[in-house]
C-alpha cells in the first residue's frame, strides 16, 4: 500500500523530469529511490525519456546502462580502498608513496591516503593528459591512446608534479587524487583494478551489470546491438562520434577506459543495491562490509576543519547541497558528471539513485540544478506516503 502510494506520488517527479526533457536539459533519467519505514523497505522508481537521441531516438529503459562517471570514486576505488583498509593490506595514515615509492617525489612523501581519499593531498584537481597523448600520437604517428605506455604516461606525470598546497591545508575536489587511488588498489592487490573491484566488491553484492569498458584507441566502436543497451554521452569533438558504451571521461579513455576516478558502468537499480548494502551495513543489518569500517569510511574528517568530505564520499554542505533540503546531516553522497548521483541518508533511512545522460548529445557546463527539486520531491513523496 505505501509503496503504490509514493509511487502515485512521483508524478511529481515525472513531470519535473518531463519538464527538463523539454527543455532540452537531458535526454531522460532512470530514478530509484527507497526508505525503510517501521522494518518495511518501500521502494519506487520512475523512467523519463531516451537513451539516445543520436544517431536515432533509443527509448530509456530500468535496465539501461550507464556511463557512471564519477560515481566510480566511491563505488569502485573506495571500496576496494575499505577492502585493503579492512584487511590490513593498507593503513588510511600511512604515506601513498609506502605503497608507491614514485609519488613521493617533490615534495609528496607527506601525503598520506587519508588525503587522496578527501581530496586534500594538494594535487592539481585535473589535468588534460589526453590533449597532450594526441599531441604526442599526431608528432610521432605512434598508437598510444588506451595502451599500457597511455597509462604510465599518465601516473609519471602525477607522480612527477608538485603540489599546489601543503596535505590537508585545503580540499579541493578533482580526479587526480582518485587516478592515484586506483593505482594503489593495484599495487597492493598485484591486479588490475577492475578485477579487483570486480572480485571484492561487485559479485559479493550480487552486482552482475556493473563493470568497466576496457578499450584501446583504435577499436571500432561496439555494435549496434551491444550500444543500444547503454544511454549515449557526448557527440566527442576528438573521437568524431557518439560516445556509447565508453567511457566518456577523457583521461579515463586514454587509460584504456580503467581508471580510478571515472570508468564503471552501471544500471540504476545495481547502483541503488550498493547503497542499500552500505546502509545495512552502517546500521548493523549486513556483514558483506563490516559496519566499522563503514561507519569510519561515512565520517567527515575534518580536512580542513570546514572541509565536508568524508572517506571518499561527499556530506550536504547546509544550504547548497545537490541531495536539496531534506537529507539529515547524517547524510553521504556522490555526483557523476556524465549526470549521474547517489545520496543516502542514514538516519532517515533512504537511498536515492538518479542516473541520467545530460552530457548527450553536448557536454554543458550546467550544474545540472535539476538534482535538488528531484531530491526533494523524492522526498516529500516518502513522507506523503
Amino acid at each position: 500500500m505505501k509503496r503504490s502510494l509514493v509511487q502515485r506520488k512521483l508524478g511529481r517527479v515525472e513531470r519535473a523530469l518531463d519538464k527538463a526533457i523539454a527543455n532540452a536539459e537531458i535526454p531522460g533519467a532512470v530514478i530509484v529511490a527507497s526508505r525503510r519505514v517501521d522494518g518495511e523497505r518501500v521502494e519506487a522508481a520512475c523512467v523519463r525519456g531516451s537513451a539516445a537521441l543520436r544517431p536515432e531516438r533509443v527509448p530509456l529503459a530500468r535496465d539501461t546502462i550507464f556511463d557512471l562517471a564519477s560515481l566510480t570514486k566511491v563505488l569502485a576505488t573506495t571500496a576496494a580502498i575499505m577492502r585493503l583498509v579492512d584487511d590490513g593490506s593498507v593503513s588510511l595514515d600511512d604515506p601513498v608513496a609506502k605503497y608507491l615509492p614514485p609519488f613521493g617525489e617533490r615534495g609528496k612523501d607527506a601525503v598520506k591516503v587519508r588525503h587522496l581519499l578527501t581530496h586534500s593531498s594538494g594535487l592539481k584537481p585535473w589535468r588534460a593528459f589526453h590533449e597532450l597523448l594526441i599531441e604526442k600520437e599526431r608528432k610521432t604517428g605512434q598508437r598510444l591512446f588506451g595502451t599500457p605506455e597511455a597509462r604510465s604516461f599518465v601516473l609519471e606525470r602525477i607522480f612527477r608534479s608538485s603540489l599546489v598546497h601543503e596535505p590537508g591545508a585545503a580540499a579541493v575536489y578533482g580526479d587526480l587524487d582518485f587516478i592515484v587511488l586506483g593505482a594503489l588498489v593495484e599495487a597492493v592487490s598485484r591486479s588490475p583494478l577492475d578485477a579487483v573491484c570486480a572480485e571484492r566488491v561487485f559479485r559479493p553484492l550480487g552486482l552482475e551489470t556493473t563493470f568497466f569498458v576496457r578499450r584501446s584507441g583504435d577499436e571500432p566502436p561496439a555494435p549496434e546491438s551491444v550500444r543500444r543497451r547503454f544511454a549515449a554521452t557526448e557527440v566527442c569533438p576528438w573521437r568524431g562520434r557518439v560516445v556509447c558504451g565508453e567511457v566518456h571521461d577523457p583521461n579515463a579513455s586514454a587509460m584504456g577506459g580503467v581508471a580510478g576516478h571515472a570508468g564503471l558502468f552501471s544500471t540504476a537499480d545495481e547502483v541503488h543495491r550498493f547503497g542499500e548494502t552500505l546502509l545495512d551495513a552502517w546500521h548493523g543489518r549486513s556483514e558483506i562490509f563490516p559496519p566499522e569500517r563503514v561507519r569510519e569510511f561515512f565520517t567527515r574528517q575534518r580536512l580542513p576543519e570546514s572541509s565536508d568530505w568524508a572517506l571518499g564520499w561527499d556530506t550536504p554542505t547546509r544550504g547548497a547541497s545537490s541531495s536539496g533540503r531534506y537529507f539529515s546531516e547524517e547524510s553521504v553522497g556522490h555526483l557523476g558528471f556524465t549526470g549521474t548521483s547517489i545520496w543516502i541518508d542514514l538516519r532517515r533511512e533512504t537511498v536515492v539513485v538518479v542516473l541520467s545522460n545530460r552530457v548527450h548529445p553536448i557536454a554543458r557546463r550546467s550544474q545540472f540544478r535539476l538534482r535538488p527539486l528531484v531530491h526533494d520531491l523524492v522526498m516529500e513523496a516518502f513522507d506523503a506516503a
